[in-house]
């Protein structure tokens, strides 16, 4: 894991429960705690990628000046290269993981959507000729 912040991507995910979002992205995707300050935040690190997990009680959860209040879900994603994607997929079917699609195969290769406990989504795509 790199040390430097600046060396690692980051992405934030809005998320309900934080402590059920680490345990999800440990547990499941290979994710490592990097930092927990929950209910309010924590992160978690796979490879360069660092994904910001905010609760409602975060910085990054306080309403907007119009009164819009960040949420989670919809359809930008984390995209996760993985080697055998029917493998992971009954895997995860097996733990309960909530899929959103089945798998997709296209000229670059396959893909399939999963929901994190707070319905963010997350793609798992294996490349084509692997």
């Amino acid at each position: 894991m790199p040390n430097n912040p600046e060396d690692l991507v980051s992405v934030r995910y809005m998320v309900d429960d934080v402590e059920a979002a680490v345990g999800f992205y440990t547990k499941h995707l290979g994710f490592t705690e990097r930092m927990n300050a929950a209910p309010a935040f924590a992160d978690v690190v796979r490879g360069q990628l660092r994904l910001l997990l905010s609760g409602p009680t975060s910085s990054a959860g306080r309403p907007m000046p119009d009164g819009a209040v960040p949420a989670p879900g919809g359809w930008n994603r984390i995209h996760l290269i993985v080697s055998d994607i029917a493998a992971e997929v009954d895997r995860l079917r097996a733990a309960g993981v909530p899929f959103r699609n089945d798998i997709v195969k296209g000229p670059g290769g396959q893909q399939i959507l999963l929901e994190d406990p707070a319905g963010n989504v997350v793609e798992l795509f294996q490349p084509a000729g692997q």
